[in-house]
Protein backbone atom coordinates (compact mmCIF):
# COMPACT_ATOMS: atom_id res chain seq x y z
CA UNK A 1 0.00 0.00 0.00
CA UNK A 2 1.30 3.45 -0.86
CA UNK A 3 1.06 6.13 1.77
CA UNK A 4 1.29 9.76 0.71
CA UNK A 5 3.98 11.94 2.25
CA UNK A 6 2.89 13.43 5.52
CA UNK A 7 0.01 11.00 5.96
CA UNK A 8 -0.22 8.47 8.74
CA UNK A 9 -0.48 4.72 8.38
CA UNK A 10 -4.03 3.38 8.60
CA UNK A 11 -5.49 3.74 12.07
CA UNK A 12 -6.76 0.16 12.17
CA UNK A 13 -3.95 -1.76 13.82
CA UNK A 14 -3.67 -4.28 16.62
CA UNK A 15 -3.38 -2.39 19.89
CA UNK A 16 -5.31 0.65 18.67
CA UNK A 17 -9.00 1.52 19.09
CA UNK A 18 -11.19 0.48 16.18
CA UNK A 19 -13.03 3.18 14.24
CA UNK A 20 -16.73 3.82 14.63
CA UNK A 21 -18.76 1.48 12.45
CA UNK A 22 -22.43 0.60 12.04
CA UNK A 23 -24.46 -1.49 9.61
CA UNK A 24 -28.00 -2.80 9.25
CA UNK A 25 -28.72 -5.66 11.67
CA UNK A 26 -30.49 -8.55 9.92
CA UNK A 27 -31.20 -10.59 13.01
CA UNK A 28 -32.16 -7.94 15.54
CA UNK A 29 -29.96 -6.60 18.27
CA UNK A 30 -27.26 -3.96 18.04
CA UNK A 31 -26.09 -2.60 14.71
CA UNK A 32 -22.96 -0.73 15.74
CA UNK A 33 -19.65 -1.42 17.43
CA UNK A 34 -20.44 1.36 19.92
CA UNK A 35 -23.49 -0.61 21.11
CA UNK A 36 -21.24 -3.64 21.70
CA UNK A 37 -18.68 -1.78 23.80
CA UNK A 38 -17.96 -3.78 26.95
CA UNK A 39 -18.19 -7.10 25.08
CA UNK A 40 -15.54 -8.99 23.14
CA UNK A 41 -16.48 -8.88 19.45
CA UNK A 42 -15.45 -11.22 16.66
CA UNK A 43 -16.26 -9.30 13.49
CA UNK A 44 -16.18 -11.33 10.27
CA UNK A 45 -16.62 -9.64 6.89
CA UNK A 46 -17.99 -11.97 4.22
CA UNK A 47 -20.12 -12.25 1.08
CA UNK A 48 -22.35 -14.97 -0.36
CA UNK A 49 -20.29 -15.01 -3.59
CA UNK A 50 -16.99 -15.57 -1.72
CA UNK A 51 -15.95 -19.24 -1.72
CA UNK A 52 -13.50 -18.98 1.25
CA UNK A 53 -16.23 -17.13 3.18
CA UNK A 54 -18.66 -20.01 2.64
CA UNK A 55 -15.98 -22.44 3.83
CA UNK A 56 -15.52 -20.42 7.04
CA UNK A 57 -19.20 -20.27 8.01
CA UNK A 58 -19.33 -23.63 9.88
CA UNK A 59 -16.07 -22.84 11.71
CA UNK A 60 -17.37 -19.43 12.74
CA UNK A 61 -20.62 -21.01 13.93
CA UNK A 62 -18.54 -23.42 16.04
CA UNK A 63 -16.67 -20.45 17.56
CA UNK A 64 -20.02 -18.80 18.31
CA UNK A 65 -21.28 -21.91 20.10
CA UNK A 66 -18.01 -22.29 22.00
CA UNK A 67 -17.45 -18.69 23.12
CA UNK A 68 -20.90 -17.02 23.26
CA UNK A 69 -21.51 -18.39 26.79
CA UNK A 70 -18.32 -16.56 27.83
CA UNK A 71 -19.66 -13.29 26.41
CA UNK A 72 -18.42 -13.25 22.82
CA UNK A 73 -20.50 -11.30 20.31
CA UNK A 74 -19.87 -12.80 16.87
CA UNK A 75 -21.03 -10.53 14.06
CA UNK A 76 -21.03 -11.56 10.41
CA UNK A 77 -21.02 -8.48 8.16
CA UNK A 78 -22.24 -9.26 4.64
CA UNK A 79 -20.98 -6.92 1.93
CA UNK A 80 -23.24 -8.32 -0.79
CA UNK A 81 -23.88 -5.30 -3.03
CA UNK A 82 -27.52 -4.57 -3.63
CA UNK A 83 -28.43 -7.67 -1.67
CA UNK A 84 -31.86 -8.21 -0.31
CA UNK A 85 -31.53 -8.48 3.48
CA UNK A 86 -33.90 -11.45 3.69
CA UNK A 87 -31.93 -13.30 1.01
CA UNK A 88 -28.59 -12.86 2.86
CA UNK A 89 -30.19 -13.92 6.14
CA UNK A 90 -31.77 -16.98 4.50
CA UNK A 91 -28.48 -17.88 2.78
CA UNK A 92 -26.55 -17.82 6.06
CA UNK A 93 -29.19 -19.63 8.08
CA UNK A 94 -29.44 -22.39 5.43
CA UNK A 95 -25.74 -22.97 6.12
CA UNK A 96 -26.20 -23.21 9.88
CA UNK A 97 -25.28 -19.63 10.84
CA UNK A 98 -27.01 -18.65 14.07
CA UNK A 99 -24.88 -15.67 15.10
CA UNK A 100 -25.75 -12.02 14.48
CA UNK A 101 -25.70 -10.77 10.90
CA UNK A 102 -25.30 -7.24 9.64
CA UNK A 103 -25.70 -6.03 6.05
CA UNK A 104 -23.27 -3.48 4.59
CA UNK A 105 -24.28 -3.46 0.91
CA UNK A 106 -22.14 -0.35 0.30
CA UNK A 107 -19.06 -2.13 1.75
CA UNK A 108 -18.24 0.79 4.06
CA UNK A 109 -16.45 -1.63 6.39
CA UNK A 110 -13.61 -2.28 3.94
CA UNK A 111 -12.75 1.41 3.75
CA UNK A 112 -13.28 1.89 7.49
CA UNK A 113 -11.05 -1.04 8.43
CA UNK A 114 -8.59 -0.67 5.53
CA UNK A 115 -9.25 -4.23 4.36
CA UNK A 116 -8.92 -5.32 0.77
CA UNK A 117 -10.93 -8.42 0.03
CA UNK A 118 -12.96 -10.91 1.99
CA UNK A 119 -13.05 -12.71 4.23
CA UNK A 120 -11.62 -10.47 6.92
CA UNK A 121 -11.82 -11.19 10.64
CA UNK A 122 -11.21 -8.94 13.65
CA UNK A 123 -11.16 -9.54 17.41
CA UNK A 124 -12.11 -6.40 19.33
CA UNK A 125 -11.62 -6.23 23.09
CA UNK A 126 -14.18 -5.00 25.59
CA UNK A 127 -12.42 -1.63 25.52
CA UNK A 128 -12.86 -1.23 21.74
CA UNK A 129 -9.20 -1.97 21.00
CA UNK A 130 -8.28 -4.30 18.14
CA UNK A 131 -6.69 -7.46 19.56
CA UNK A 132 -6.24 -9.56 16.38
CA UNK A 133 -6.94 -9.37 12.67
CA UNK A 134 -6.70 -11.50 9.57
CA UNK A 135 -7.52 -10.57 6.00
CA UNK A 136 -7.99 -13.85 4.18
CA UNK A 137 -9.49 -17.18 5.08
CA UNK A 138 -9.23 -18.70 8.52
CA UNK A 139 -7.97 -22.23 8.96
CA UNK A 140 -10.09 -24.76 10.81
CA UNK A 141 -9.59 -24.31 14.56
CA UNK A 142 -7.23 -21.35 13.98
CA UNK A 143 -4.79 -21.41 16.95
CA UNK A 144 -3.93 -17.69 16.85
CA UNK A 145 -7.60 -16.73 16.73
CA UNK A 146 -8.51 -19.03 19.61
CA UNK A 147 -5.64 -17.63 21.68
CA UNK A 148 -6.73 -14.04 20.92
CA UNK A 149 -10.34 -14.83 21.83
CA UNK A 150 -9.42 -16.57 25.08
CA UNK A 151 -7.13 -13.74 26.11
CA UNK A 152 -9.70 -11.03 25.27
CA UNK A 153 -12.49 -12.89 27.06
CA UNK A 154 -10.30 -13.29 30.17
CA UNK A 155 -9.70 -9.53 30.41
CA UNK A 156 -11.88 -7.73 32.94
CA UNK A 157 -14.90 -5.85 31.65
CA UNK A 158 -14.82 -2.11 31.30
Amino acid sequence: MLVACGSEAPAVAVGRPVPAYAATPLTGGPGSLAELRGRVVLLNVWATWCVPCRTELPDLQSLHVRYAPQGLALIGVSIDAGADAARVKEYAQARGVRYALWLDADDRISATFYAVGVPATYVIGRDGVLRWRRVGPLQRDEPELNTALQKALAEPGS
